[in-house]
């Protein structure tokens, strides 16, 4: 391994490139920042070493969170992002227009790769130290990586002592590797937000629809957290999600969590990426039990639906009176993405045993009702009304598998908020 500067390596970065990069504490933050700093040179202090100045660069990524100047105004015409889940960092730009979004389900993303619909010309990774054998681990976000290496002509590691060394898909030999920059840094962490008492009362609700023996899907945010912290008493489970942050310690060290009902991968916590503290990371850290996979693997609803008891936990910004989920836009306006809400879904459906949930508070905020009797106009339907079953607001758990169009709105207005009762009471009478 012979190491060069940030700076020299995305010197092979091409006009007309595709780039991708990994996900929240994955993402490359100094190859990135070079990256930017290169078109700033190039823009007016100097012109490239390597030809003309970059232009038409598109970037795609997974969430990300922090540094993202590269969807600046300023860049237009440089650097485009076509990424494939809207974070915070990026909503703004993606919204108004400046960046772009590939409405997919996570699962796709690798065949996407593989059969050419989405280029892939540079990888930039975050990478660990390399091990006897010569390999590094991705350590925290796999995400499509294996894939966009194997198709990539360049892929550019920042070699970081912090990574910490996970199994599974995320070892890569040194040799897939086209250049080397050593940069340490300490990860990006997500301490948990507290919890307020909605997402208690959400999370007991949810906990009480989880069986002994289940195998669990959890997301982002302080619902998964609140049902976990619920789960104290629960025994056997099983983690495979698209990912997982600190709350699963806890239930692991009690061996609440242990795996052992699982049928694939068995005494396993899969996941494609983690978001969570330097405990996590510590956690993690050559941990045989943990396995990071492909995102192509952990959202695939086959291998999802093979083990018995999955439940799976997934949140929505609207749904309608006939079950109809939204959980990527409000209105037309793209707010996050569709994720792997609906291949956890389907897995979740088609698991023997398995129970599927979308799981929100009543009202947002600003106390407007998540409940509707039509989804607001240009929202995205992510989960279609013909797979929707437990819904779970702190008002109450309904089911709503083989319930006609009347029983499912009554079912769905028993958990609203109180205060949109009447209103959706309404809109059946006038429907």
């Amino acid at each position: 391994m012979k190491y060069i500067s940030a700076e020299e390596a995305v010197l092979l970065v091409k006009s007309g490139d595709h780039i991708h990069w990994p996900c929240v504490s994955g993402a490359p933050e100094h190859l990135i920042e070079a990256l930017v700093h290169r078109a700033n040179c190039e823009n007016g202090e100097r012109r490239a070493e390597n030809g003309e100045p970059l232009r038409d660069v598109t970037i795609s990524h997974f969430y990300t969170e922090g540094y993202a100047d590269y969807t600046l105004p300023k860049y237009n015409g440089i650097f485009h992002l076509d990424s494939f889940f809207v974070g915070g960092n990026v909503r703004e730009a993606t919204q108004s227009g400046r960046a772009d979004y590939i409405p997919c389900s996570l699962s796709e993303t690798p065949r996407m790769i593989k059969c050419g619909a989405v280029r892939c010309d540079v990888v930039f990774l975050m990478v660990s130290e390399p091990d006897e054998e010569g390999y590094v681990s991705l350590g925290t976000s796999v995400d499509y990586m294996p894939e966009a290496i194997e198709r990539a002509r360049c892929v550019i590691a920042q070699v970081n002592k912090y990574v910490p060394y996970t199994y599974g898909d995320s070892r890569i030999h040194i040799s897939k590797i086209t250049a080397f920059v050593r940069y340490d840094k300490p990860l990006n962490e997500a301490a948990p937000l507290p919890l307020n008492e909605t997402d208690i009362a959400i999370g007991r609700l949810c906990a009480e629809l989880i069986p002994d023996g289940a195998t669990l899907q959890t997301g982002i945010g302080n619902i998964p957290t609140a049902v976990l912290s619920q789960l104290g008493k629960h025994r056997n489970l099983g983690i495979h999600s698209e990912m997982f942050s600190d709350s699963v310690i806890p239930l692991v060290e009690k061996g609440v969590i242990n795996g052992s009902c699982k049928r694939t991968d068995p005494g396993k916590l899969v996941a494609m990426f983690l978001k969570g503290s330097q405990k996590l990371y510590d956690f993690v850290d050559h941990n045989t039990d943990v396995l990071m996979k492909d995102v192509g693997y952990t959202n695939n609803p086959a291998v999802i639906a093979s083990n018995p008891k999955v439940v799976a936990i997934n949140s929505a910004i609207q749904i309608d009176l006939t079950g109809q989920v939204c959980s990527d836009s409000i209105g037309p306006r793209i707010f996050s993405g569709s994720g792997g809400q609906l291949d956890f879904i389907l897995g979740a459906t088609y698991s023997d045993g398995g129970i599927p949930i979308i799981a929100m508070p009543s009202i947002t905020a600003k106390g407007i009702s998540k409940i509707v009797p039509t989804l607001t106009l240009g929202s995205g339907v992510v989960t279609p009304r013909t797979l929707v079953q437990w819904v779970v607001t702190e008002q109450g758990a309904v089911n709503l598998y083989g319930l006609n169009l009347q029983q499912r709105a009554k079912a769905l207005i028993s958990i609203a908020h109180p205060s949109a009762r009447d209103q959706l009471l309404s809109s059946i009478v006038k429907g």
